[in-house]
């Protein structure tokens, strides 16, 4: 799968009809949530009498009412695809993939979701890949919308309008053109290798706080001065609006606009880790020496996780000390440090080139020696030393643990530990052009309710509220 991101810049008339539609969009999504809660709450025992199934569908004309007057000033697919939303969350939630649908909020990131029932992309001439994209209908037109195409694409089936700390977005993917191996056909090529030479293909990676990335063969992955020197001043200016908002009352414009401002600060220090593990990773994929990228399988929110409080037995009602506060400057500089994000882009990069990426335990990482294996507490006496108490190793803390990770990769891949996980899939896509004539592809898993109605359980009403359902996402493949 192929994924784009695109920064568009719609004009401020198309900026206020597209909030409007993410904001009816968001609407019809929160309904469906607040609608099964209910059902699920206080009309569960009801149902059960009456052998009636609480309904799981993607139903939206109940909350078009007089009392909602601004859902109709928007296409009906807007509303629709909220509802399908909903539902694709809710099945996510039954494959175990995620949590129940909640509340979306007017806070953080917004987006719509729409359908090629409401864009096309026309092409401009003959180059590949260059378009021009129209928004909307002849009842609700919205006009041609600009956008940055770094890259050559073809026209998605669906794609996402989003707003974030200011910035418009437009979003989609694509079927991978190109095959990829899978990470068990990779490994079975490597494995029948010597340990000698699968130890000089293989590249450690050690992760860190202050280090970013650490290689095994001595390179240090960090952000450039400049960045790091903005990031900093961002830094400076966030706990500034900060201080601002905080003497701001809720609910009023100037203290909107004050968080917006926050907002923009922490969107430089997320593009600043995103283009970091972006090139990163390309640079360390682009090296022919390298076929396989070992990293520690970390554990990232047990590792953020609060400190359990601790009672006083000497005081009732009152806590010992937990060293709360520095956990959560900790767990903080943690998550800006972007591990996840760097290792799903690494394996993405990697699976592209045909190399593979393992990960191995971490236990003892940082406190084994990479020259004689000697494993003791006393061999990092600080932060960023390390020195063996057996053989007398000097060696930098972080390098000497990414050596230590590619030893352990090699034999990772050598006594053939690499076994390929089954990917969970819950996914609804419009793979036709032609409104109306969408399916879905991939696997969908029933939910529970849709089971019973196979087996025959259930009343009419029941039977008939599931063939209300749109055909672009009723259908199965």
């Amino acid at each position: 799968m192929d994924g784009y991101r695109f920064r568009c810049y719609p004009t401020d008339d198309q900026a206020r009809t597209l909030r409007q539609w993410i904001g009816c969009q968001r609407f019809i999504y929160n309904a469906k949530v607040g609608e099964d809660r209910y059902f699920r709450r206080f009309a569960k025992s009801a149902l059960a009498l009456t052998g009636t199934p609480i309904p799981i569908d993607q139903t939206y004309a109940p909350f078009k009412t007089d009392l909602t007057p601004f859902l109709a000033d928007v296409p009906a697919v807007v509303l629709r695809n909220g509802a399908v939303r909903w539902k694709q969350a809710y099945r996510r939630y039954f494959a175990g993939l995620g949590g129940r649908p909640t509340i979306k909020t007017r806070h953080g990131r917004q987006a719509v979701w729409i359908t090629r029932e409401l864009f096309q992309f026309e092409p401009i001439g003959h180059a590949p890949g260059t378009y021009r994209l129209h928004i909307g209908t002849r009842k609700f037109p919205v006009g041609e919308l600009a956008f940055t195409a770094h890259r050559a694409f073809a026209p998605p089936a669906s794609l996402h309008l989003s707003l974030e700390a200011g910035r418009w977005h437009v979003s989609f993917s694509n079927e991978t053109a190109t095959e990829t191996l899978s990470a068990t056909a990779i490994a079975a090529r490597l494995r029948p290798l010597p340990l000698a030479p699968l130890e000089a293909a293989t590249l450690g990676l050690d992760r860190g706080v202050a280090t970013p990335v650490m290689t095994s063969d001595g390179q240090r992955i960090v952000a450039s001065p400049v960045q790091q020197q903005r990031l900093a001043q961002q830094e400076r200016r966030r706990k500034r609006w900060q201080r601002t908002c905080a003497r701001r009352g809720k609910g009023g414009q100037n203290r909107a606009k004050v968080r917006a401002q926050v907002a923009r600060t922490y969107r430089y220090a997320t593009e600043v880790r995103r283009d970091l593990a972006h090139k990163a990773a390309r640079i360390l994929v682009d090296e022919p020496r390298h076929q396989v990228y070992a990293l520690e399988a970390l554990r990232v929110p047990a590792m953020t996780r609060r400190p359990t409080p601790k009672p006083d037995p000497e005081r009732p009602g009152h806590y010992l000390p937990n060293r709360a506060k520095a956990k959560s400057g900790l767990n903080r500089s943690i998550l800006a440090s972007g591990w996840g994000q760097f290792k799903t882009i690494l394996h993405d990069k990697a699976a592209r080139a045909g190399k593979l990426v393992v990960e191995v335990p971490a236990a003892y990482s940082s406190q084994e020696c990479a020259r004689c294996g000697h494993i003791h507490p006393d061999n990092r006496p600080r932060q960023a030393r390390f020195v063996c108490q057996a053989c007398g190793h000097h060696a930098h803390a972080d390098h000497n643990a990414a050596q230590v990770i590619a030893a352990r990769g090699a034999r990772w891949v050598a006594d053939g530990h690499v076994v390929e996980k089954p990917k969970k899939r819950c996914a609804l896509k419009r793979t036709t052009v032609g409104p109306g004539e969408a399916e879905p592809a991939g696997l969908i898993p029933r939910t529970p309710v849709e089971n019973a109605l196979r087996r025959g359980r259930g009343n009419t009403s029941a039977r008939r509220s599931m063939k209300q359902e749109t055909p672009a996402t009723s259908q199965r493949l």
